[in-house]
């Protein structure tokens, strides 16, 4: 699949953002007054920007309230309805921490919700058997990994960042190595893709169109083998350097910026990864 920017930074950075309510709600850091006002601006910024880029994504920005109205069966109206609760609960939490008064209840409230949140933007994914590679329970769990580990980077949580860096590197190479082969084991082949099956052995002699369309430009992308080792590499190196310099040296307010980089380095590449990554069942018909 085409990796667009703007859904790129949609889940980095709303991941970010709700990987820190999360935290803050579970009382990390101990803050009140206007250090907790930094913090619910910085979570409350990452999760906005996040969610004002998807906007981009949508064929009518114009009609995103549209989005709200289908939570009873679409993973992405939840996610919506679920942002929007998550954002709401926490400014209140944030504002009650400026008059150090701390609803211990409603933090949990609102660390459950942005879980639930970040949960539901990966179900988007996770739910679709068109795209083997996405659909395993691995998805939601890495999703929710990142944004944890960077929420407890964010909070300045050090111990707690380390920890979720390791789950994050070991969840991140079982979800590569399991999609590795996720096409040829979802049984989707040709004669699926036609309908022709039945009928013997198919075999796609030319493509259905002799030009790109909206089909092949969003749904069927080229990534090379050697690139995608490569990339991935990177993200393991950028991981492992992070929970390294995490572990292992003084982290003053510089440091822990520049950490915050390499977190946020090796989402965004991970991430294209993800969606370059992806084999949409239509490549066959394509013949791609």
């Amino acid at each position: 699949m085409h990796p667009a920017k703007s859904i790129m930074a949609f889940t980095s950075l709303s991941g970010l953002g709700f990987g820190l309510m999360a935290v803050i709600g579970l009382g990390y850091p101990d803050v009140a007054g206007w250090v907790a006002l930094v913090y619910g601006a910085l979570a409350l910024g990452l999760a906005g920007i996040g969610l004002l880029a998807s906007l981009l994504h949508l064929g009518n920005p114009q009609r995103f309230l549209k989005a709200f109205t289908q939570w009873r069966t679409s993973w992405l109206s939840r996610e919506a309805v679920l942002s929007v609760l998550t954002m709401a609960l926490f400014a209140l939490y944030i504002v009650l921490l400026l008059t150090d008064k701390r609803l211990i209840l409603l933090g949990y409230i609102v660390s459950t919700l942005a879980a639930l949140t970040v949960i539901c933007t990966a179900m988007i994914y996770a739910q679709l058997r068109t795209i083997p590679r996405w659909n395993t329970w691995l998805t939601p769990i890495l999703f929710l990994a990142y944004a944890l580990a960077g929420g407890a980077l964010l909070a300045g949580q050090i111990w707690a960042a380390v920890f979720g860096t390791v789950v994050v590197l070991a969840l991140q190479i079982a979800h590569w190595a399991r999609g590795r082969a996720a096409l040829a084991r979802s049984g989707s082949n040709a004669g699926t893709a036609t309908a022709l099956g039945g009928l013997g052995t198919v075999r796609m002699l030319e493509s259905p169109h002799t030009a790109r369309n909206y089909v092949t430009s969003e749904m069927v992308n080229h990534l090379a083998a050697t690139t995608a080792k490569k990339l991935k590499l990177v993200v393991i190196v950028l991981l492992v350097g992070q929970g390294l310099a995490l572990a292992t040296l003084p982290i003053g307010h510089v440091m822990a910026g520049g950490m915050v980089v390499l977190h946020l380095a090796a989402v965004l590449v991970a991430r294209w990864l993800f969606f370059a990554e992806s084999e949409h069942v239509v490549r066959l018909y394509y013949k791609d």
